[in-house]
């Protein structure tokens, strides 16, 4: 049963992968992308509920939303077809991601990246992402995308920077 979580979380990556292999925008597609999403969404779930919630799970959930939002980059690009600009604002935040847990392993010796209410919205609006492509521009998708993306990973990045110990559930800059 403790590990049930961790497994879940494990086959979010998994699932990960073999969208790599189906055709973007599909309904092949679009059934891997939701089995994807619903397993971010109960692995915390039941690893809260069943008080099974581990720091290694804490760390597997963060890695498999890095490969999922990884392999729709990939797969998605040559959809979504962005500018210049987008794909600089899309590395700038990638920089911000990869600095805050950076700063953890120098300050805490450990990995860590904090579940804000920021990083749950982000998590939000880029999983709609690809659902929206069909319904709404694609520039003001990104661009709404990238707003939001900016603005947790400012937020994560400013509270390693000033907190004196790990919060790994800290839900915002404004809160203790």
């Amino acid at each position: 049963m403790k590990s049930i979580p961790n497994y879940i979380s494990f086959s979010r990556i998994i699932f990960s992968f073999i969208l790599i292999f189906v055709k973007p925008l599909s309904v092949a597609f679009y059934a891997i992308y939701i089995i994807c999403g619903f397993s971010d969404i109960m692995d915390g779930f039941i690893a809260r509920k069943t008080g099974t919630a581990s720091r290694l799970g804490e760390q597997l959930d963060s890695i498999a939303d890095s490969i999922m939002i990884g392999v729709l980059l990939l797969v998605l690009y040559p959809i979504i077809n962005p500018t210049i600009k987008v794909i600089i604002w899309i590395i700038f935040i990638g920089i911000i991601r990869l600095l805050s847990p950076i700063i953890a392993m120098r300050k805490y010796k450990t990995f860590a990246m904090l579940h804000t209410y920021g990083n749950k919205f982000t998590g939000i609006v880029l999983f709609i992402f690809p659902i929206l492509i069909p319904y709404i521009h694609i520039t003001v998708l990104m661009y709404i995308t990238c707003a939001v993306a900016s603005i947790s990973a400012i937020e994560e990045l400013v509270i390693q920077l000033t907190s004196s110990e790990l919060q790994i559930n800290r839900q915002s800059i404004f809160s203790k």
